[in-house]
């Protein structure tokens, strides 16, 4: 059963792995997932000596759904701020997509708030061409799916370089039924959150506001990027790393956007090998 966080007007579905006396590391995923995309790399890390907290973002999973429909920047920076809290102490942001801007908001305001950031497949910069392809397949099947065999067609036509899912059961975590179809596990509403910022301050992508939180970065931090990745090109990786001289970078050959879930063994050792000798061995040495 997950355990539930108070996040100011919602409660967030997580799932801990470990001892929770160990260093926390939180897992946010992106748009459209749920927590289980971690579930893998949430074992692992916990088999490594970590605390591990896998998080439904508002709006997915069996988190809460914002209950005036509003899903601006702000309100998950405030949900990583209150998982912090909830924490008790500074923890490992670790974060895909927009569960990497959400956190880097949040440092934005909180520089204190981690002890170390990794975004995978995000910056503050992205490819439009491929951050429209996420955004037309989660509004392309509005009405829901007749049967899993439906869902299991559109995910395989989605990732094509997957195999297809052979366990249809295992696509019901990221669904949820009514009126006897299937539905992604996330609000509808969230899809109305404006992408330009230009037309709104707290939009979901925000070059400018999120550029500036990358330069008040003074913790260790990773950028990892899918090597066939369309939504974050090396030209984008270099204008980070650019804003934060001090950042990590690796780029997992053959993975595409959703890193961890194309080339999960080679993902969970960069980030086993970075936690250990960027955040581990400073703990041990600050005794």
């Amino acid at each position: 059963m997950p355990i539930r966080i108070p996040s100011g007007d919602v409660t967030l579905a997580a799932d801990p792995y470990g001892d929770p006396d160990n260093t926390p590391v939180v897992l946010l995923h992106g748009g459209g997932q749920t927590r289980h995309s971690w579930r893998a790399t949430a074992r692992e890390l916990s088999e490594q000596g970590w605390y591990t907290l896998s998080v439904d973002l508002r709006g997915h999973g069996e988190s809460g759904w914002s209950p005036d429909g509003q899903y601006g920047l702000d309100r998950f920076a405030d949900d990583v701020a209150y998982i912090v809290e909830f924490l008790g102490r500074a923890p490992v942001l670790v974060g895909a997509s927009l569960g990497g801007n959400a956190s880097l908001a949040a440092l934005g305001h909180h520089p204190e708030l981690a002890l170390a950031l990794v975004l995978v497949d995000v910056s503050p910069f992205l490819q439009p061409d491929g951050a429209k392809r996420i955004r037309d397949f989660m509004t392309a099947r509005s009405e829901g799916f007749a049967s899993l065999e439906e869902v299991a067609d559109a995910v395989a036509a989605y990732l094509p370089h997957r195999p297809r899912p052979r366990n249809l059961d295992g696509l019901r975590k990221n669904l949820r039924e009514s009126n006897g179809r299937f539905f992604w596990h996330w609000d509808p509403k969230l899809l109305h959150a404006p992408t330009d910022h230009a037309v709104q301050r707290n939009s979901l992508v925000d070059p400018a506001r999120l550029g500036a939180a990358a330069m008040t970065l003074r913790i260790p931090t990773l950028l990892v990027r899918g090597g066939e990745s369309d939504v974050l090109s090396i030209e984008d990786c270099r204008r980070f790393l650019d804003l934060v001289p001090h950042a990590e970078f690796s780029d997992v050959a053959g993975a595409h956007h959703m890193v961890a879930g194309d080339d999960n063994a080679v993902f969970d050792k960069v980030l086993g090998e970075f936690l250990e000798r960027r955040v581990r061995s400073r703990l041990t040495a600050l005794g």
